[in-house]
Formats: structure tokens, C-alpha cells, sequence
């Protein structure tokens, strides 16, 4: 991840660090659970000769600051701010949960022309797991709340999260522990918000045939919940369309 970053004042208070690539139409990079400014580092290069695009770091992540309490609307405002910083209005592009506050921008009036989004994961009846991360990152054991989200939200198995603990890549998946009640907290009780059937911005759901059922079922909800949806199915891995490929969709579909 780059050194080199601006950063702006969100409304109450919180820096957030960005960066810009490239020229031309601005395209704003949302991530998911764990991802911080340098998530997209694939897709950004496939895109940057066509358009300006902006990786920011989610509050609690990277080089941004945090400010309690948390709530979703003042993510919202995180990315109003990153927005105006970069223009009067952008295309908009979400992975997993940074999907899901892509679509609550929207709603909110936020001007985004057009959305992108990769298997916002919706399902109904999902247990929310916000007050357990919390709990565990109070006590210092920012570990155990990587644990419960690998094995009990993703579904992988312990063997898989004892070789976590072993890579280089644990100690910034502790860092950003906090931060998975937030992921929580804007995905909420798995059902899709009734406030999103009132986007008007053209949207374009993407899913990885690599990926479950349930997160393509929610992908396919999405288009048919916005009005202006539609819905593309692309090779890839779990959770994870082909950068390439969806690098090619979206200049025809931001076009």
C-alpha cells in the first residue's frame, strides 16, 4: 500500500486517508471486511487509463482515524466527504459490505451516477455477530474476533485460521478486528432495506460464479430491488470476480 495520501475532515471530526489514480471520470473503490485503501490494487490498474479512481481507507483502517460512536450514516458522511474532496459527484464501486454503504449513500441522496457492486451479503435471518467483536476487541483479544468471523460468518474451517495466525498477514487482520462490528452493524439482520427500492442510480450487481448460493441469490435481489439494476455473472473465486474481466464490465457499464 502506498505512503503517498491526501486526507479530509468527515463531518464529525474523523481523517480519512485516500488516494487518486489516474484521469478521468472519478470512480470511488469501497472495500469489505478487512480491506483497507490497497484492496483493489489489481482493479485499479486495469482502470486507471480510463478513469480517475480513488481507494479510501474506511474509518479504523489504514491511515484513517475512528471517532465514537459508530454508526452507518457517519460512514455515509466518510464518503460524501471523500466525494467532495474529489468532485461534485462520482461513480461508485463496492466489494461485500462496502457494498452495502455504497447503496445506503445512495439512498441517502449522496450523488453517486453510477453504482457497482460485488455480492452485498444479504441474507435473511444471518446472525449478527457486532456486540461479540466488540466485546472480544475490549478485552484485548482482537485474535479470537478474526476467529469467529473466518469460522462462523465465512465458514472456513479452525485449521484455516491457525495458518492465519502463523502468515505475515495476522497482525494487520488484528488491527482491523474493531472494525468488523462495523461490517456487522451495516449488514444488520441480513434483510435487504426496503429504502434501497428508492436508488435511482443506474446499478450494476456482480457476482462470482466461485461464490455460494446465498451470496449470489443476494446479488440478484439487489438488481431486482434496485430500479435501475441489473445483474452480470462473472469467473472468479469465492467472494472474488476476475479483476480483468470486471475491469471490462465496468468501463462499458461507467461508459
Amino acid at each position: 500500500m502506498t505512503t503517498d495520501f491526501e486526507t479530509v475532515t468527515s463531518k464529525d471530526g474523523t481523517t480519512i486517508a485516500y488516494v487518486k489514480t489516474g484521469s478521468g471520470p472519478v470512480v470511488v473503490l469501497v472495500g469489505g471486511a478487512f480491506c483497507d485503501r490497497g484492496f483493489a490494487g489489481d482493479l485499479t490498474g486495469f482502470l486507471k487509463n480510463d478513469f480517475t479512481v480513488v481507494n479510501y481507507d474506511r474509518r479504523g483502517r489504514g491511515d484513517s482515524t475512528d471517532t465514537s460512536p459508530y454508526a452507518v450514516a457517519r460512514e455515509v458522511e466518510d464518503l460524501a466527504a471523500v466525494v467532495d474532496a474529489v468532485g461534485v459527484s462520482a461513480h461508485a464501486f463496492g466489494v461485500s459490505s462496502g457494498a452495502i454503504l455504497i447503496l445506503h449513500a445512495a439512498a441517502s441522496g449522496l450523488p453517486l451516477t453510477k453504482l457497482a457492486l460485488v455480492e452485498p451479503p444479504f441474507k435473511p435471518g444471518m446472525v449478527n455477530y457486532a456486540e461479540e467483536y466488540t466485546r472480544l476487541c475490549s478485552e484485548g483479544r482482537n485474535g479470537d474476533a478474526v476467529e469467529v468471523f473466518m469460522t462462523k460468518v465465512v465458514g472456513g474451517p479452525a485449521s484455516a485460521v491457525d495458518q492465519a495466525r502463523q502468515s505475515p498477514m495476522w497482525p494487520a487482520l488484528e488491527a482491523m478486528a474493531p472494525t468488523l462490528a462495523y461490517d456487522a452493524t451495516i449488514t444488520n439482520d441480513g434483510n435487504i432495506p426496503v429504502e434501497f427500492a428508492t436508488i435511482t442510480a443506474p446499478t450494476l450487481a456482480i457476482e462470482s460464479n466461485a461464490s455460494p448460493d446465498w451470496l449470489r441469490n443476494a446479488t440478484q435481489a439487489i438488481a431486482q430491488t434496485v430500479p435501475n439494476g441489473t445483474h452480470i455473472a462473472l469467473p472468479g473465486q469465492f467472494h472474488q470476480p476476475d479483476p480483468e474481466t470486471m475491469a471490462g464490465e465496468l468501463k462499458r457499464f461507467y461508459r
